[in-house]
Order: C-alpha cells, then structure tokens, then sequence
C-alpha cells in the first residue's frame, strides 16, 4: 500500500535524522532507483550513477536541515540531484534540452490515460527508454510525477516551476508516449505463434522471453 510505504518512509527519514545508519540504508534503497531514473534522463546512461553518488552524498550531509514527510523527502531529493546533474551538465560544456510551452491545460478531459497504465507493463529499463525520446522539459514532467511519484507542487517546486506548467508537460509527454507505445506495438506481429523462436548462438532454440515486471505508476487521472 502506497500511504504505508510512505509512512515507512518518513519514520525512516525520521531515524535517519537522529544518526540511525540502518535507517538512512532503508532510506536509500526506497528512492535512490526512482532518483537514479531521474537522473539517466538528465545526464544519460553513462554518468547517471556518479551524478546519483553526488546527490546522494549531499543529502547525507544536509539531511538534518530537512523537514517534512515522505513526499517532501522525495521532491527534497530530486531537487538536489536535479542540482547535481545541472552542475555536471555545465562542467562538461553541454546544455540540457529543457524548455517548452508554460500553458496551463484546458481542463479538457486527459487523452493520454493509457501511456500510463501500459507503464505498469514495463520494466524501469523499457519506461525510460521510451521517456527518453520526449522533449527534455516533458520527460522531466514525466519522470518526476510518473516514477518519482511526485505530486504537481513538489514537481514544480522541483522544475522551479508552476504546478499548471508541470500538468502541461506531463500531459504532452504521456500523450506522445501513447503514441510512441502505440507505434511499437503496431511493429510487432500479432499472436503467440507469431514469433517464431530464436537460434542461440549454439544453435539451439529460444523462445522469446516474457513481459516484464509489473510496477504502480500514476496515470494521468492522478495528476
């Protein structure tokens, strides 16, 4: 249960304060893979886990000066490896593709539920990859409400800004993620027959693996 998870979260963050090392591990290993996803779509692949082991190191360090509750925690954190991963983005000499449209949505009902709930199908690996291909300032929007699990307010204090900019993006980027879902499975043929088995490279046949693992995400009913 969500609202469980996250009152351990907080009696964590909590022990954690007061100098519990065992705490600050139980911390660490419930937010440090939805944070190190963050930060792959920030900085890639290839300098996520450093840019992650900074972060992590700066929020032991200031942990006493935090105050709040799971949820705070986690826009807390993301907030610092956003820093991190911003500051590591300047020392290489490149620029993050962020920016796009600050309008609020219409209030028109949301078209992009099912890129949410076909997320619960894919593993960690599959979801960013796709989130990848968005326009940075949506996968941000994205990442942050879908696998973060950050609420619209913790997201904008997060993006430095409003909550109706960060609804917009996320909106979009589930939108183009339907779409880009939608593609993929129109590629692959249909059937369980369909695919036939693979050779290894001895020779012998592979069926092709199952789906993935399951996890919950929101959807955009829940922004």
């Amino acid at each position: 249960m969500q609202g469980e998870d996250d009152a351990e979260l907080t009696a964590a963050v909590l022990a954690a304060q007061a100098g519990d090392e065992t705490a600050f591990r139980t911390v660490y290993r419930a937010v440090h893979p939805r944070l190190l996803g963050y930060v792959r779509t920030l900085v890639g692949d290839l300098d996520a886990e450093d840019v992650a082991s900074e972060a992590w190191l700066q929020i032991a360090r200031d942990l006493d000066r935090f105050s709040g509750d799971a949820d705070r925690f986690r826009g807390w954190a993301a907030r610092i490896a956003r820093n991190r991963a911003l500051d590591h983005i300047r020392m290489r000499g490149r620029r993050p593709a962020i920016g796009g449209d600050e309008t609020e949505l219409t209030g028109k009902p949301a078209d992009a539920d099912t890129a949410g709930e076909a997320m619960e199908s894919l593993g960690t690996d599959a979801a960013l990859a796709l989130i990848a291909q968005l326009p940075q300032d949506q996968a941000e929007a994205v990442v942050l409400r879908v696998v973060v699990g950050l609420d619209a307010k913790s997201a904008a204090e997060t993006l430095g800004k409003r909550p109706g900019a960060v609804r917009t993006a996320a909106h979009r980027g589930l939108k183009r993620l339907a779409e880009l879902m939608g593609s993929d499975d129109a590629a692959r043929p249909r059937g369980l027959g369909a695919v036939p088995p693979q050779p290894d490279p001895h020779g012998r046949a592979v069926p092709p693996s199952p789906c993935v693992t399951h996890s919950r995400t929101r959807t955009q009913k829940d922004m």
